[in-house]
């Protein structure tokens, strides 16, 4: 039990991944969470390790209904909800003259859209003086070739945060983006099975290496309780120094590998 103490936390894409460290973390500080999804198998794996400090629910970000369905659920159970995490999200691959505008849309609907909806149901039911925190990327800062969806999406995040800090901060909510450089997670998987592009991940990481989740949740940690008290509108890069150098060379490394 620790510095969220009696707080509620709703999570987008906690089945998994950094949304499931994060889910980890925060109830180990003393939260309870509301876990959103879209694997039920996810969920309940959270449910039987965690009991009743966490309530799931199947959750589609890009569907309207879900998001406002899981805040819905999370008043109803908790009775309140005081912190907001919008983490559900995926890559893709594919050159701009290539890419089908159906994948286009779904990067887009799914990290840039579900944030906004999350944004929407979240914070239309979070308490006065809770915190909200976005999770984006690298990639909002740093050009990928071959990721102009998700590089465009997690940009996007990152000024979404600013305008909803700006429309929140009368109620003394705060709104901020955690940004990270590369994860091991499922998710990444891919990247992880071409060594290349991981060499070149950690050459341009001043810290020369990778993180794991729990890395990203303790940052969450720390700006959902009140030692970030006075942080709001800000982007919080925790790439291990990633974004001083260049992201690596994906279709230079696919290519090698085709």
């Amino acid at each position: 039990m620790g510095n969220l103490n009696g707080k509620v936390a709703l999570i987008t894409g906690a089945a998994s991944g950094i949304g499931r460290a994060i889910a980890e973390r925060f109830i180990a500080d003393g939260a309870q969470v509301v876990a959103g999804d879209i694997s039920q198998e996810g969920l309940d794996n959270l449910r039987s390790e965690f009991g009743d400090r966490v309530a799931t629910c199947l959750c589609d970000v890009t569907q309207e209904e879900d998001v406002a369905n899981l805040a819905a659920y999370g008043i109803r159970t908790f009775e309140h909800i005081d912190i907001v995490v919008a983490n559900a999200g995926a890559g893709t691959y594919g050159l701009i003259t290539e890419l089908p505008l159906t994948e286009w849309k779904r990067i887009i609907d799914l990290c840039l859209t579900g944030v906004f909806l999350t944004l929407k149901h979240g914070g239309a039911v979070i308490s006065d003086g809770g915190s909200i925190i976005n999770i984006a990327s690298l990639n909002a800062i740093q050009p990928s070739q071959g990721m102009s969806a998700y590089c465009a999406a997690k940009a996007g995040v990152s000024m979404l945060t600013q305008v909803a800090a700006m429309e929140l901060g009368s109620r003394g909510v705060r709104v901020n983006t955690i940004a990270p450089g590369l994860v091991e997670t499922n998710a990444t998987s891919g990247m992880f099975s071409v060594p290349v592009i991981i060499e070149e991940f950690k050459e341009n990481a001043t810290l020369g290496r990778f993180a794991q989740p729990n890395e990203i949740a303790s940052v969450a940690s720390f700006l959902a309780s009140d030692e970030s008290s006075y942080m709001s509108a800000s982007f919080v890069s925790v790439d291990g120094g990633g974004n001083t150098g260049r992201y690596p060379n994906l279709p230079k490394a696919f290519s090698q590998i085709s």
